[in-house]
């Protein structure tokens, strides 16, 4: 199993960027086109990505303005990622008046990180589009 690693930084602070990783309704802002959270440890992680494929785990860690960690996997017939199956950690790291975003994912097959460096530098830029009060549009399939 393998990890990958993102850093961006963004222009918000932390307690802006904190509610779109935790709210269902900011969440839909940058990812996904349906979320359900609950965000407390053991509460649901549910988010229809593109409006087709549900990627699906549970809060493991929640610091307020700080740190979410859930775990994550694709709840689709076959999937290699299975629910549940992964997790993701962000840490919101101020820098100034901006915040530096870290994600790690870890546990993923190693044929998958590509795929998943990819597609998570496609949603930190979308986050950061819409924690800075911009619209990065609908959550559409990119191919």
């Amino acid at each position: 199993m393998a990890e990958l690693m993102r850093e961006v930084v963004m222009d918000a602070s932390p307690a802006t960027i904190f509610p779109f990783l935790t709210d269902p309704a900011h969440h839909v802002r940058w990812m996904g086109t349906e979320a359900e959270l609950d965000p407390r440890v053991g509460g649901i992680f549910r988010v229809l990505v593109q409006g087709k494929h549900p990627g699906i785990g549970r809060f493991v860690e929640v610091v307020p303005d700080s740190k979410v960690v859930f775990t994550f996997g694709w709840d689709e017939p076959d999937h290699p990622i299975p629910a549940g199956s992964t997790e993701v950690e962000i840490t919101l790291i101020p820098d100034g008046d901006k915040t530096r975003v870290r994600l790690v994912h870890r546990g993923l097959p190693d044929d998958a990180v590509g795929d998943h460096t990819s597609g998570w530098g496609h949603y930190l830029g979308r986050l950061a589009i819409a924690s800075s009060g911009g619209d990065p549009g609908p959550d559409a399939d990119q191919g």
